[in-house]
């Protein structure tokens, strides 16, 4: 069974993460590399960390800046940041009250197909928001985890992007709890004009213990993916 490291770094500044995630992620590419080479026998670690953000907007590789509605001024204004960054997709928002998990995965302990894994990251959410009698689902042709997809109601309540590379995995789930919701509307989120966001506190008219939380989508990532903790 495949063995992951779990690491919950509270709230913490979008960079500071994405940095500690890069130096993770390249650390294991390198590895891999030189695994692949001849040059090493040292097997490869898995990660998961878990963390909330300061306001903050970030913009996948894929995405448009005209889907950020604010400019430098408006972003000071309202206590938030913004960065380009290296993952797939559009323009998402992260902020206090959303749960932020980067698997940091050599997708080779596992499978290796990243659509797959994809609906995996989808389905443990879906999973923990069953657990809160929430129901939720997919949308054809877009990432993410949606609650009354199929009707004009539709809205999202988790958002993925993720990049790999040498089948080690970056980025990946913003899960709104107890997001502030009014961040959104300085977006369009992911590009998608008509749809809604939503959170669970939205959904369920009360405030979610974020750790209990954590600690079902936590469980629920274990189990899909079949590993264990260290």
């Amino acid at each position: 069974m495949p063995e992951v490291i779990y690491e919950n770094l509270g709230l913490i500044d979008y960079k500071e993460a994405w940095a500690y995630q890069e130096k993770i992620f390249k650390a294991t590419v390198d590895l891999k590399i030189k695994i692949r080479k001849g040059e090493s026998t040292e097997p490869t670690k898995n990660y998961l960390l878990f963390c909330e953000h300061p306001h903050v907007f970030t913009l996948g590789k894929s995405g448009d800046k005209e889907n950020l509605l604010l400019n430098a001024a408006a972003l000071e204004e309202n206590n938030a940041s913004f960065y380009a960054i290296n993952r797939g997709g559009d323009i998402t928002y992260h902020g206090p009250g959303q749960l932020v998990a980067y698997p940091i995965f050599d997708l080779d302990h596992f499978f290796s197909d990243i659509h797959k894994y994809l609906r995996f990251l989808e389905e443990a959410v879906i999973l923990t928001l069953e657990e809160y009698g929430i129901k939720s689902g997919r949308v054809d042709g877009l990432t993410g985890v949606w609650i009354d997809g199929d009707l004009p109601t539709a809205r999202k309540i988790c958002a993925l992007g993720v990049k790999s590379s040498r089948w080690v995995t970056m980025h990946g789930i913003g899960f709104n709890v107890n997001s502030d919701l009014s961040y959104f509307s300085h977006i369009i989120p992911c590009g998608i004009q008509d749809k809604a966001v939503t959170s669970m506190e939205n959904e369920l008219g009360k405030k979610l213990n974020m750790t209990e939380v954590s600690e079902v989508l936590k469980q629920k990532l274990a189990t899909l993916f079949g590993y264990s903790y260290i």
